[in-house]
C-alpha cells in the first residue's frame, strides 16, 4: 500500500489520547494520525474525512467503543477497528464487533506495531483519499441504562424529557426514570437533531412531549408534558415558542411517529 494508513484515535482521557497519537504518528506505517475525545467528534470526522483505522477505547461516558464499532461496521467501507483499553474483559465482545486486534493500556510500541500490521492486511491497497460526506446511522437513537447487573435501552422516542443530576442524567419515561452516566450538555448535541430543546440548564425536553405552555405562581414559564412540568428559563423561553410553532406548522408534535 503506498501512502499510509490514515488514522484516528478515540479516548476521553486527554493524556491516553495524547500518548496513543504520539505513538501511531512515530508508526512508519502511519501517514495521518487524528485524535477525537469522545466518540461524537470521531462520528463526525468519520462523516467529513475518510479513515483506514479507528483506535477505540471502550469504556466512554455515553456511547461507549463497542457501540462506537458496532455503528461503524455498518457503513458501506468501514474503517478497520482496533481496541485500546485497560481492561481485558470485554476482549470477546470487541472481537464480536470485528475488531481486529485488541491493546492493553499501556499501549507498547512493539505491540502498536502488531496491530497496525493487522491492520495493513486488511486495508485494501489504494492509499486513503478525501471522500465526500458518509451517511452515519443514528449513534444514539436509544442508551443503554444498567440497573441490578442488567443493561437495558432505553429508545430515544421514550423519553419526554431530561434532567441533568450532576454528571449523569435521569431519562424521564413512561416506564419510570432512568439513569445514564453523561453530562447534559454531551446529551443536548446528541439529540438536538432529533428534536430535543434545552429548554433550562438543567432540562431538556422533547418538543413532541410539550402538550402546553404554562405559567407557575412565581410568574415562570413551564412545558407541560404528560410526565409533568418542565421549567423554562427566561433566555430559553423565546426560542421554544419559535420552535414549538415550526414544529406545529409542520406537523411535528405528534409523538406517536417519533423514533
Amino acid at each position: 500500500m503506498s501512502g499510509g494508513l490514515r488514522v484516528l484515535a478515540v479516548d476521553d482521557v486527554p493524556a491516553a489520547l495524547g500518548e496513543l497519537c504520539a505513538l501511531l504518528r512515530e508508526a512508519p506505517e502511519v501517514a495521518e494520525a487524528a485524535g477525537a475525545a469522545d466518540p461524537l467528534t470521531a462520528l463526525r470526522m468519520i462523516q467529513h474525512g475518510r479513515f483506514d483505522a479507528v483506535f477505540l477505547d471502550v469504556a466512554m461516558p455515553g456511547l461507549d467503543g463497542l457501540e462506537l464499532a458496532a455503528l461503524l461496521s455498518r457503513l458501506s467501507d468501514p474503517p478497520v477497528i482496533v481496541f485500546v483499553t485497560a481492561y481485558d474483559q470485554h476482549a470477546v465482545a470487541a472481537y464480536g464487533v470485528g475488531a481486529v486486534d485488541y491493546l492493553l493500556k499501556p499501549v507498547r510500541a512493539e505491540r502498536l506495531a502488531d496491530a497496525l500490521t493487522r491492520v495493513l492486511r486488511v486495508v485494501p491497497g489504494a492509499p486513503a483519499e478525501a471522500a465526500a460526506p458518509t451517511a452515519l446511522p443514528d449513534a444514539m437513537a436509544a442508551l443503554p441504562v444498567e440497573t441490578a447487573g442488567r443493561t437495558r435501552y432505553v429508545r430515544r422516542g421514550e423519553v419526554h424529557y431530561v434532567e441533568a443530576h450532576g454528571d449523569y442524567v435521569r431519562l424521564h419515561t413512561r416506564t419510570g426514570v432512568h439513569l445514564v452516566r453523561m453530562p447534559i450538555s454531551r446529551l443536548e448535541e446528541y439529540w438536538e437533531a432529533a428534536g430535543f430543546v434545552r429548554v433550562h440548564r438543567s432540562f431538556l425536553v422533547a418538543l413532541g412531549a410539550v402538550r402546553e405552555l404554562r405559567s407557575d405562581s412565581a410568574g415562570g414559564l413551564l412545558a407541560h408534558t404528560d410526565l409533568g412540568d418542565v421549567p423554562v428559563s427566561r433566555r430559553h423561553a423565546r426560542e421554544l415558542r419559535e420552535r414549538l410553532l415550526h414544529a406545529a406548522r409542520h406537523g411535528q408534535l405528534d409523538r406517536t411517529g417519533r423514533v
